[in-house]
This record gives structure tokens, C-alpha cells and sequence, in this order.
């Protein structure tokens, strides 16, 4: 039996951060080092550690730059680190994505293009095409992640009003060659809506973005209409010849890091099962169905833990502070409220859930117990969107810092029968 739940629940979720660190992945998914000239370009929540991982493993000469999130900074000695703003682009990141672009110009084929991307890509590389202006593009942003638009609807916007995103990167590059090492945030982890694909042909079109806007009700601004009715800005596709050899690799994704925890439980004499690596949807429904999951795993013998990984989103109309991980865990618990016996952890493994640098939270059988005790009303809370505020109070968060990578949701459910 598991005395101390909440650390060995922590445990489970280091490793799986660690496991996902570009020190770890980056040296080994880089091949040899090139012969000729070496162009480093990046954005994302993990591309300073990226830069970082690349400069200890291939050495100078190397040349370039990386954007990402302020606070997320790394120390490198030749690949210059840009912070910028997340989740809505600010100017940093327009004048980084500007750079970035200039960089990779004027490339011959014996040069190489290495693109760092990861989760935050899209963001930090702001930079909207003209007429449209960084204030449109705030605006864009902000209704679309206060709708319950996936991550894919997300960045098919995005890409279509990008000037460095939908392939358009690689485009400028050509004929160099592109390398691009990708830490995967997003569900079923393809490479076109990792940072939203800035190397990579992009099979959407601007139909699509603007079906997207009208269906979660965005204004198309005149400056938007502009550049989705232009067929020459269209994004760069699958087929076209300045992508068609970019070669892409990812080299960390959700199910790494949930691999890393069944192996530090079972390294525990913990029996684990993976409920889905790829786990999409309303945070409140999937508590729902997780929680059916958990009382049904009371009925076994030895202590369970149950994992998931995937993205989940949340239906913003409160104005509490907090994000989709501790949603989940607030419904989670009302929804096994009189079931002894099960804890659970959620977090994001970029260390912010939702709004503010918080990774998440965790339960146990007494929390609404206690959330009563100090005046806290789960519901209440729950429909303001104010979670952050329920865990903070009962001092159950879970705050890690900047972890420096991004691989999504990590949730962990540990079911002991004999409590």
C-alpha cells in the first residue's frame, strides 16, 4: 500500500517530464554534423533547451536564433535565445519570426536549416501576413482559446494568416536543406500543427480557416478577408517542391513521457495501465468517463495506476483563473465523491495549466471534505472556472517552474482498493 500518494504521484509525473527534456532527446535524434554552413532556427516552450542540447552536442560553428516564452530561456553561447509572448504574440515575436525568416534566406543546397520546433511555436512566431496587424492576430488568438477550438482549428487559422508558419519557413529556405526536430504537443502528433508546421506542406486551406472562424463565431476583420481571399497566400502545400524534401523528425511525443512513468511505477511494484495516450475533449466529460474507469478499477486486488495523456479543452465563461487540467480534477472529484480509495494527479508538462504558471493539481478521497471545511464550494468553482483558486486554497497545486519541454497532458490516477 502507497502511504505518501501525492509524492509517488509527483514522482510519476517528473519522470515523465525528464524523459521528454530536450538534454535527452536532441543529442540523440541529431545525425552527424553537417559539412557546410549551419543555420539554427526555432520557437517554442522547449527550443532554448533544444538550442542548448544542440550546441553541447555538434559544437560551433553554428549560427542562429530561437524563440520562447519569457522565463523559458536557456543558457546558449552561439544561438541567440529570444523571449517572447505566450499565448497571445506580442511584437518580440514578430520581430523574431522577421529574423528567423531573413536568416534562412539566400541559402545555397550545401547549407542546412535545423528547426527546433515544440508546443508554443505558433505564438511565439506571431508574425501575421500583411495587411493584417499584431493586434488582429491578439484578437484572433484570444477568442479562438476561449472557444473550445482544438488545437488543430487553432493553428489552421494561424497558418493562414502567418507569414512563417504553414510551410512558409522551409519556402524561404529552398534549396538549403531543412532538418526540423520537433517536441510533439499535440494530439496524434502530426508534424503540419506541431508550432503549426512552419517547415512542413500544409494540406489545409483558407476555406477551412475561415469555416473555422464562422463556426466558434470569430469576426473576420477586412484584413483577415483580404488575405483568406487571396488565393496567391494560400499556404504552402504537401505537394510543392521547396518542402517536398524537408526532413522532419519527432523526437519527443505524450506517449514518451506516459512510457516513463509506467516504468518508474513499475520500478515501484506498481501495476499500471495506459487509458489512452491521445485523450481529446471537454475536460468535465472526460472526468466523466475517467472516473467510471476508476471505480470500476476498485475491484482489483493490488494498487492500480491509470495514465492518459492527450489534450483536453475547457468551455471558458467563468472568469476564475485556472485551466483544463484542474477543470478535469475539480469534476474528477465530484464525480467520485463516496469513492474510497482513488487519488489522481493532472498537469501540463510545459509546467502551465490554462492561464497562469501552475502546472496543475491533484485530489484525493478527502478534498471536497476539506474544500468544505474551509469554505470552498467545488461547484461554485467549477462554474466561475476558478479551480486554480479551489487547489491553490487547499494547497494542492502542483507547481514545477518552466520545465523546458512540452508533450501536452500528463493524468494519473492511482486506485488502492484496500483504503
Amino acid at each position: 500500500m502507497v502511504r505518501d500518494v501525492p509524492t509517488l504521484l509527483r514522482r510519476l509525473f517528473d519522470a515523465a517530464v525528464a524523459a521528454c527534456h530536450p538534454s535527452r532527446v536532441v543529442p540523440a535524434a541529431l545525425p552527424p554534423r553537417p559539412s557546410g554552413r549551419i543555420i539554427v532556427v526555432g520557437a517554442g516552450k522547449a527550443a532554448a533547451a533544444m538550442a542548448a542540447a544542440v550546441e553541447e552536442t555538434w559544437g560551433p560553428p553554428l549560427n542562429g536564433l530561437v524563440t520562447t516564452r519569457y522565463g523559458h530561456g536557456a543558457a546558449t553561447r552561439y544561438i541567440e535565445v529570444i523571449e517572447a509572448g505566450h499565448p497571445l504574440p506580442d511584437d518580440a515575436g514578430c520581430a523574431a519570426a522577421e529574423r528567423a525568416l531573413a536568416l534562412v534566406q539566400g541559402l545555397s543546397e550545401s547549407d542546412v536549416v535545423l528547426a527546433l520546433l515544440s508546443g508554443g511555436g505558433s505564438a511565439l512566431w506571431g508574425l501575421p501576413l500583411p495587411p493584417l496587424s499584431i493586434g488582429d492576430k491578439q484578437g484572433v488568438t484570444r477568442a479562438l482559446i476561449r472557444s473550445r477550438a482544438t488545437i488543430q482549428e487553432i493553428n489552421c487559422v494561424r497558418k493562414h494568416l502567418s507569414a512563417i508558419k504553414g510551410g512558409r519557413l522551409a519556402a524561404a529556405a529552398y534549396p538549403a536543406r531543412v532538418l526540423t526536430l520537433a517536441i510533439s504537443d499535440v494530439v496524434g502528433d502530426d508534424p503540419s500543427v506541431i508550432a503549426s508546421g512552419p517547415t512542413v506542406g500544409d494540406a489545409t486551406t483558407q476555406a477551412d480557416a475561415r469555416a473555422i472562424l464562422t463556426k466558434y463565431r470569430v469576426p473576420i476583420v477586412p484584413a483577415m478577408e483580404r488575405i483568406l481571399s487571396d488565393a496567391t497566400l494560400e499556404s504552402i502545400k504537401p505537394d510543392d517542391v521547396r518542402v517536398a524534401a524537408s526532413d522532419e523528425r519527432i523526437i519527443a511525443r505524450g506517449a514518451d513521457a506516459l512510457a516513463a512513468a509506467c516504468d518508474e511505477a513499475h520500478r515501484l511494484g506498481l501495476d499500471t495501465r495506459v487509458i489512452g495516450t491521445d485523450v481529446a475533449g471537454d475536460a468535465r466529460a472526460v472526468a466523466s468517463a475517467h472516473a467510471e474507469i476508476a471505480r470500476d478499477a476498485t475491484a482489483t486486488f493490488r494498487p492500480l495506476v491509470l495514465l492518459s495523456g492527450g489534450e483536453l479543452t475547457l468551455d471558458v465563461s467563468g472568469t476564475g483563473r485556472g485551466g483544463p487540467n484542474r477543470e478535469y480534477l475539480l469534476a474528477l472529484a465530484t464525480a467520485l465523491y463516496g469513492t474510497e480509495g482513488v487519488w489522481a494527479l493532472a498537469a501540463d508538462t510545459d509546467g502551465i495549466d490554462g492561464s497562469d504558471d501552475v502546472a496543475g493539481a491533484w485530489i484525493g478521497p478527502e478534498t471536497l471534505l476539506r474544500a468544505n471545511q474551509v469554505g470552498l464550494d467545488a461547484r461554485q468553482c467549477a462554474q466561475d472556472n476558478n479551480s486554480g483558486k479551489f487547489f491553490a486554497d487547499l494547497g494542492q497545486s502542483v507547481v514545477t517552474g518552466p520545465t523546458r519541454t512540452n508533450v501536452n497532458d500528463f493524468r494519473a490516477i492511482l486506485v488502492q482498493p484496500d483504503v
